[in-house]
């Protein structure tokens, strides 16, 4: 591994017909460090979560992969990129005609060809990290609660043992309590594996806790970026607003 950022997006523009939704993003993570990713709807951070996994391609800019560029690539070199990345999805993603470890153990299975034997102790084991008993294995995820959902979520993503992981909204839909649990077992098994991290979220709850460093995307483009620790201090008016939740200000109501 390069002792640089484990992934930059340089200049990444991205459009669908005339609507520019990525108007030059650049962002970079390194390896033991957490970086979350402000923003409303509609101002990208979907789209530039695609790009940066390779899901979409930037009209123009790179996707720099612990030093390579992988813009362009597909098949089995894009697939050696993604093994070293983790994704906690938005709603926890849960295959529900699978069983709980079935969906920790997914890649596992079907990607790396472990045997099923192998694959479900693996899979027990990343319960554990997230405070789940192996009682819960052979549950289906309608069994379990939406907190327990989003553990399995995040048990699915560290059970490789990632480099990079991603947190799409990791606390929506949950309440102010269990948001904090989660918020915790993410910092706790980021550290844990040493891996670089970038959450999107506008949960401001959620973005103190877990972040080292708050960068914000309006319109395309990152307007700010700095210490979680500066965000109430940033000095800039869009910024200042997202944090504080006002309706008034240069950022307009998604009506």
């Amino acid at each position: 591994m390069s002792s640089g950022p484990l992934l930059e997006l340089k200049d990444v523009h991205k459009s669908f017909g005339p609507k520019q939704v990525l108007k030059g993003v650049n962002l970079d993570v390194s390896p033991g460090k957490s970086l979350v990713v402000l923003g409303g709807s509609g101002s990208g951070k979907s789209v530039m979560l695609k790009n940066a996994l390779g899901l979409m391609t930037p009209d123009q800019g790179q996707i720099l992969f612990d030093g390579d560029d992988v813009t362009h690539d597909q098949g089995k070199t894009r697939e050696a990129m993604r093994a070293r990345i983790g994704m906690l999805f938005q709603s926890a993603a849960l295959f529900d005609s699978l069983t709980v470890w079935e969906n920790i153990a997914f890649r596992l299975l079907n990607s790396d060809g472990l045997k099923r034997k192998e694959a479900k102790e693996r899979a027990v084991e990343s319960l554990k990290q997230v405070r789940l008993g192996s009682d819960v294995a052979d549950l289906t995820p309608a069994e379990i609660s939406g907190g327990m959902q989003k553990r399995v979520g995040l048990a699915r993503a560290i059970v490789s043992k990632p480099e990079l992981i991603f947190f799409d909204e990791p606390t929506t839909g949950l309440d102010p309590i269990t948001a904090d649990a989660i918020n915790d077992l993410i910092v706790e098994q980021t550290k844990a594996l040493g891996a670089a991290a970038i959450s999107i979220t506008h949960d401001m709850a959620s973005a103190r806790k877990i972040a080292d460093e708050i960068a914000m995307l309006f319109e395309g483009k990152i307007i700010w970026r700095g210490p979680a620790s500066e965000i109430d201090h940033s000095g800039n008016d869009h910024v200042d607003q997202f944090v504080h939740g006002r309706a008034d200000g240069p950022i307009q109501p998604a009506l």
